[in-house]
């Protein structure tokens, strides 16, 4: 069998019904906040699964990595509306940005 390529790890992300973006969204709907993954971000979570080496299994341990500290926040933040995570949040070089009630700011 050949490893997966980056394109289809981004597929395995995204398209399947019981995709992991989807289930993080179901999960962040459940405290009334939505999540949203930009293209570059989906394409640098396919990357580490391939530098990695673990290839559509290593999805989901990149994203609980990543994901972690927002969802432990989320039960305090009612007002929080959205977060947003793009490739640089992916690469530990930003915080993921969050948006208040029509504001918008990093994660402290």
């Amino acid at each position: 069998m050949d490893e997966l390529e980056e394109t289809e790890l981004v597929r395995v992300l995204t398209e399947p019904k019981n995709a992991l973006t989807k289930q993080y969204h179901k999960l962040f709907f459940m405290e009334n906040v939505e999540i949203e993954f930009q293209d570059d971000a989906l394409k640098a979570i396919a990357k580490k699964a391939l530098a990695k080496k673990s290839g559509a299994r290593g999805l989901r341990s990149t994203l609980e990595t990543l994901l972690l500290d927002t969802m432990y926040h989320l039960p305090s933040r009612k007002d929080l509306n959205k977060v947003i995570i793009d490739a640089g949040v992916v690469n530990g070089k930003n915080d993921p940005i969050l948006s208040y009630n029509n504001k918008t700011k990093k994660q402290a």
